[in-house]
């Protein structure tokens, strides 16, 4: 599977009018709910200091964004920022998992809404560590709620009977050497069910320091099982607005969208702008119901 870049890119810029978001705009969560694409993105302001903006889209390419955060650092551990959103609709609720900076380092945070823009803080859930790249299933497996997360280099699950709670954590995922990923992993958005296994978008680093994004797929019952992992990335920075910003060679992403035509995977280009490649469904079946399995 290989995504392609949409041709209007970069879809979201700083805009030097507001401060919050006169630096950098990027790495976004993005849902597709009433027929509407909903973005959370991370905005820097020359400050560096990070806050979570808000943008809507009818076709998941143009967008009209909100002229104020929706979250902003409010707490001991967010007076850094409040970084890289990763979202998840569990039942009637929104659930962002963020990334709280402060000098007691990055720590994985929750925080829900019911309409998108106004939201609760749930608190520092997992306390004790520096750790980020985490995302919620979108249901619960067993009973019990799931959680993908990053303790270098490793993508690692978790499981919770209330979402502040997280135990049972494994490695599922490891950096493959001599590769495109040797140096780390970390997920990208939340996983999306489908019938052959939950479908996982991923990102790697190499020795060079060069971000690309992968893809893998997760047994539906047990997502600890890794049912199989393409060996080639499925987008790697070419474009200049990717090669070149405030950290160089950088493809990231926080989210995904996939509809009935299309997958949509939206991404940081050099932790400086917004993008947004897609794959048609053909394709990524073709990946999800293939024979060929890779090392894992």
């Amino acid at each position: 599977m290989q995504l392609q870049r949409y041709a209007g890119n970069p879809i979201l810029k700083p805009k030097r009018e507001h401060p919050w978001e006169a630096l950098n705009v990027f790495n976004a969560a993005v849902a597709h709910y009433n027929g509407l694409f909903h973005m959370l993105f991370r905005a820097q302001g020359i400050d560096y200091v990070s806050t979570i903006g808000y943008a809507v889209s009818r076709d998941g390419f143009d967008w009209l964004r909100m002229d104020r955060p929706v979250l902003e650092p409010a707490n001991e551990f967010e007076v850094k920022g409040v970084e890289d959103p990763r979202l998840t609709r569990v039942g009637d609720m929104f659930y962002m998992v963020y990334t709280a900076y402060s000098e007691h380092g990055t720590r994985v945070s929750l925080a829900a809404s019911r309409n998108l823009i106004a939201w609760e803080r749930l608190g520092v859930i997992l306390p004790d560590e520096d750790n980020k790249d985490a995302a919620l299933f979108p249901e619960k497996i067993g009973g019990r709620y799931v959680l993908l997360h990053r303790r270098p280099p490793d993508i690692w699950i978790a499981r919770s009977d209330d979402l502040l709670h997280w135990t049972e954590h494994r490695v599922i995922m490891r950096p493959r050497p001599g590769t495109w990923e040797h140096l780390k992993i970390g997920i990208a958005g939340p996983p999306v069910k489908t019938e052959q296994g939950w479908l996982l978008i991923y990102h790697g680093v190499d020795e060079g320091h060069v971000y690309r994004l992968g893809v893998a797929l997760l047994d539906l019952n047990d997502p600890t099982v890794v049912l199989k992992r393409q060996e080639e990335p499925i987008l790697e920075p070419e474009e200049e607005w990717e090669l070149y910003g405030d950290v160089p060679n950088v493809v990231f992403s926080c989210g995904q969208v996939m509809t009935d035509e299309r997958l949509y995977v939206y991404y940081g280009g050099a932790d400086r702008v917004l993008g947004v490649a897609t794959a048609g469904m053909p394709e990524v079946m073709s990946f999800i119901r293939g024979e060929a399995a890779t090392r894992l």
